[in-house]
């Protein structure tokens, strides 16, 4: 199989080939103005867990000596400003890499930047964050450029990038459970064991809350983060809150995050909706005003809403799935639903234990401060920023 692919692609670079060479000659007519250290490719800065991370390791280790290159077209600006932080130099190349239509410009850009990073005299990293196109460039990189990717769950990009594997020096995954996953992936590929060993494990992490808080007693809150993706399932937190409104057990329903294409909000008029907030504060306040944090997700890595959730002392009660259980235990700082595919189980438990929360507010405020304490231990920036500043001096050297 993997053999296969990798001839697949070879043939498919033959026709690409004159692309690649125009683009290389228009890369020569209008260099770059300056050479970079780092050149990064990311698909977004919209709204999403992945684009937070990639914002964070580019101001881990970017700086105005390096570029980023966004290639895929964003529903909105979200995250934009934070990678602007890093100092990066910042090209939105979406709308010629991002154009069915005009496809022959993804390939002639290919050409243009690989030609861009070749041509260096100071030898560049090239970090792909889950980028289609950064995957498309490998081929034609320079083999002493050293190459990294950033996988973030078993997807559909865990496939894609397998005939670029030998051009890759460092994979990095964000799950215990994922570097798992793609063990048995690469044995059921038969993928060479040497390229198993690139692969390391880097947590995410987040910036901790830096201002005291207390949850009021008098309110109880559920609170859902996260788009209205098909895997999220967001229908069932939608359902959970209407059943515990008909019985009248007084919960109170936050969602924020843009789900408007999974739920009709209209006929939710109990649930609050905040739709996607850019303000820090905004959202560290929410978080810290809720009592639980709900997920009903059917595969996820390991969410960065769950690690804010736990540092704003809020419950866990998540489907078992990716890493979600390597740090949420049952009664000690929330809860997993018994079962992952059953929705109707699913929903019958979500009732169960937020009103067992509710009405155990000793418990609940046990397992707060559970949370509190585990996501200052184990979740902080500094820990990953170091992490990665150390992966790229290693890899440079």
């Amino acid at each position: 199989m993997y053999q296969r692919l990798l001839i697949k692609r070879m043939i498919e670079d033959v026709f690409i080939f004159p692309f690649i060479l125009i683009g290389r000659l228009a890369a020569m007519i209008r260099p770059l103005k300056k050479e970079y250290r780092v050149f990064f490719f990311f698909p977004f800065y919209h709204t999403g867990g992945a684009e937070k991370v990639h914002a964070q390791v580019a101001n881990a280790t970017g700086g105005n000596d390096c570029i980023i290159f966004f290639t895929k077209r964003s529903a909105d600006d979200r995250f934009l400003d934070d990678f602007r932080k890093s100092g990066c130099n910042i090209k939105d190349i979406s709308k010629f890499t991002d154009n069915k239509w005009l496809y022959f410009l993804n390939l002639f850009y290919r050409g243009l930047i690989t030609g861009y990073i070749n041509k260096q005299h100071q030898k560049p990293i090239v970090f792909n964050g889950q980028c289609n196109f950064g995957y498309k460039i490998s081929p034609w990189i320079k083999k002493n450029v050293p190459q990294l990717e950033l996988i973030h769950s078993l997807n559909t990009f865990s496939y894609i990038r397998i005939p670029f594997l030998p051009f890759i020096n460092r994979t990095v995954m964000i799950s215990q459970k994922r570097v798992g996953d793609h063990k048995e992936l690469y044995t059921r590929y038969k993928i060479p064991t040497t390229l198993l060993e690139k692969i390391i494990h880097i947590p995410n992490a987040i910036k901790l809350p830096g201002k005291p808080f207390t949850k009021d007693d008098k309110t109880f809150t559920v609170l859902y983060v996260g788009r209205g993706t098909e895997e999220k399932r967001v229908k069932l937190v939608a359902e959970t809150a209407k059943q515990l409104y008909d019985k009248k057990e007084n919960v109170e329903f936050e969602i924020m995050g843009d789900v408007s294409g999974a739920i009709n909000k209209s006929a939710y008029p109990f649930i609050k909706f905040y739709d996607n907030i850019g303000d820090e504060n905004t959202i560290g306040d929410i978080y810290s005003k809720a009592h639980i944090l709900i997920l009903t997700s059917t595969t996820e890595g390991f969410p960065m809403v769950i690690m804010e959730a736990m540092a704003h002392g809020c419950v866990i009660l998540s489907t078992a799935v990716g890493d979600i259980p390597y740090h949420v235990k049952n009664k000690e700082n929330g809860f997993l639903f018994s079962n992952t595919e059953n929705e109707i189980s699913i929903i019958n438990e979500a009732i169960e234990k937020i009103s067992w929360l509710k009405n155990n507010r000793y418990e609940l405020k046990r397992m707060a401060e559970n949370n509190i304490s585990y996501a200052n231990h184990n979740f902080g920036i500094e820990r990953f920023n170091k992490n990665y500043q150390d992966l790229f001096s290693s890899i440079k050297s």
